[in-house]
């Protein structure tokens, strides 16, 4: 493959169709998210196309025109008019030629003649002249739309769904996710293949006969058995998965003083970045949209009482596939099962509050819409300059009273939300006295690891302590203490 040729291979068009009930400025915010998620792809998006409609074509979801407008510029006709009228244009003229590529023109034409000469010049101009390799569409269309729109305009057609199914096809990486993600990728591909077998007519049939199918058995319903098997297999390989998540989420529950926080969001609103400032673990932070795609599970640090720990999520997304809301549900089940939800916006998006909205949609759709939720606004440092920022944060708590607005690339900011999360955990300690006699000295640090020691004194029976803790650790303490007694 030629340089030009790899280069075009990895190039795209975004296109969308604007309907009555979206405006001009909901509409470029989706496109601005298409583009990012073609960048997550390696796409270099050249060029886009939308046009207002009523509702999308039936048959290739534009209009002909539109549709015809598409093509010329993806397989760059205009380009190719041009060169073969600066052809026209120039040819006669080399019988005069003075430069080397007019001397190489008159050595042509008087080897082949006029005529030919045009056409050769013509075809060079035709060569590497298709601009990309791929439209993407922002909606979810029919098999047969994409299909046609494909043929009309001749290069892939991959809608907003196949898209996102790509990345996490690309970025999934514990063997749960990709499997959850080969299921929704199954379920999209396998109307398509009806369509394809449609296509195929009676050739797409096989034949009957002795180890053949039985007669009118096609190639199509023979790759929608495959598919349904596999996706069979793969539901009894999650079960497996989720029966060691529920394991390892028993263990955790069973870990004294713990407390669980998840961080949630719009797709590339920074949750990695912050949970790498408030864990110090080495997750990955990229600025592309869903660079996360399993959860990651570490101790907030430094560590206190109680033991909080941190989840990151996948991002949430506009029009996030159905399937993959549902194969991602156990993903998202960190969130459900979370004692505190920090919800993680771009504060430097324009379009934030349609992302609050999506997710608050997809946290109701897994029923932890009802669990404790703190905004915090992500990315004030990329909002302009000084006075910008310090603008935009006030406007941001007029409008939402209890949110924090931050950089987690800013220490200080940092520290403030590690303030706040042990505060909402330290609301639910309880005061209580402890005596601890010199006997059972051994549960001295057991003690100071489940509670928050406020004062400490001894005499000459043992020590006593005035402490903080969640109710549970305080009875098995005090249980504890009393068998160490009596064992004396």
């Amino acid at each position: 493959m030629s340089k030009e040729a790899k280069a075009v291979s990895q190039r795209a068009v975004v296109a969308a169709v604007q309907l009555p009930n979206v405006s001009d400025a909901e509409l470029e915010s989706s496109l601005d998210e298409l583009r990012e998620l073609a960048k997550t792809l390696g796409y270099e998006v050249i060029a886009t196309f939308t046009q207002k409609r009523s509702s999308f074509d039936a048959t290739a979801y534009f209009g002909t025109g539109k549709r015809e407008e598409l093509k010329r510029f993806v397989q760059g006709e205009e380009d190719i008019e041009a060169a073969d009228e600066a052809v026209d244009e120039t040819a006669p003229e080399a019988a005069g030629a003075t430069t080397r590529e007019e001397k190489s023109e008159e050595r042509r034409i008087a080897r082949h003649g006029l005529a030919e000469a045009r056409e050769a010049a013509k075809a060079l101009a035709r060569r590497d002249q298709r601009r990309a390799a791929f439209v993407l569409v922002d909606h979810e269309i029919s098999p047969s739309q994409a299909r046609n729109l494909e043929n009309e305009i001749g290069c892939d057609v991959l809608d907003r769904t196949m898209v996102i199914l790509e990345i996490f096809h690309r970025h999934a990486r514990s063997n749960a996710a990709r499997a959850q993600v080969e299921i929704a990728r199954l379920r999209y591909l396998a109307p398509r293949l009806r369509e394809a077998a449609k296509l195929a007519g009676p050739q797409g049939r096989q034949r009957s006969g002795v180890g053949g199918r039985g007669a009118g058995e096609g190639a199509g319903e023979a790759e929608r058995t495959k598919i349904r098997d596999r996706i069979a297999e793969l539901k009894q390989e999650i079960i497996a998965f989720d029966l060691e998540r529920q394991t390892q989420r028993a263990r955790r529950q069973q870990s004294e003083g713990l407390a669980r926080v998840a961080l949630i969001g719009y797709t590339n609103a920074g949750k990695s970045t912050l949970m790498r400032a408030l864990t110090g673990s080495e997750v990955l932070v990229a600025n592309k949209l869903f660079a996360t795609l399993d959860t990651t599970v570490r101790t907030l640090l430094p560590e206190g009482v109680p033991r909080v720990l941190v989840s990151d999520t996948v991002g949430f997304i506009k029009n996030l596939p159905h399937d993959l809301v549902a194969s991602f549900k156990s993903t998202l089940e960190e969130a459900a099962e979370a004692a505190l939800l920090l919800h993680v916006i771009d504060a430097s998006d324009p379009g934030f509050e349609r992302q609050i909205e999506v997710t608050d949609k997809v946290l109701a759709e897994i029923e932890a819409d009802k669990i404790p939720r703190l905004r915090v606004f992500n990315k004030i440092d990329r909002v302009g300059d000084a006075k910008a920022q310090k603008e935009r944060a006030k406007a941001l708590r007029a409008q939402y009273p209890k949110c924090l607005v931050l950089s987690a690339v800013d220490a200080d900011d940092v520290a403030k939300l590690r303030k706040a999360i042990r505060a909402f955990f330290g609301k639910r300690l309880l005061k209580a006295e402890l005596f601890l006699p010199w006997s059972a000295q051994q549960l001295r640090g057991e003690l100071f690891a489940v509670c928050q020691v406020i004062e400490e004194r001894a005499d000459a029976e043992g020590a006593h302590f005035s402490v903080r803790g969640e109710r549970k650790d305080l009875d098995v303490l005090r249980e504890r203490i009393a068998q160490a007694q009596e064992k004396r």
